[in-house]
């Protein structure tokens, strides 16, 4: 796997962990005692992103913060999906140009 498709499932797998504690977070706001998770995403060093699932220390409900969560995760999860895309591309055209 490329290091460009690497970074890549990174990101997918963050955007996604992040619409699934959103989604869970709006799901569940309405209940007594509720903490939210978020989701805590730190650099790696050799490129890419790795995202931790914790809870909140107080119960309570953000319904937007978790709905702009939601829209920007997946515009992410979005462009990490066409970078993936575009790796694959490039690595047919490169085979095809070596061929």
């Amino acid at each position: 796997m490329s290091p460009i498709s690497s970074t890549a499932l990174s990101g997918l797998n963050a955007a996604s962990l992040q619409l699934q504690s959103s989604a869970h977070n709006i799901a569940n706001a309405q209940t007594p005692g509720f903490r939210r998770q978020q989701v805590l995403q730190s650099a790696e060093p050799a490129g890419g992103v790795r995202a931790e699932l914790t809870q909140a220390a107080v119960p309570g409900e953000a319904l937007a913060e978790d709905i702009v969560n939601q829209m920007s995760a997946s515009v992410l999860y979005r462009a990490n999906a066409q970078t993936l895309r575009t790796d694959r591309d490039l690595a047919g055209t490169l085979v095809d140009l070596l061929a």
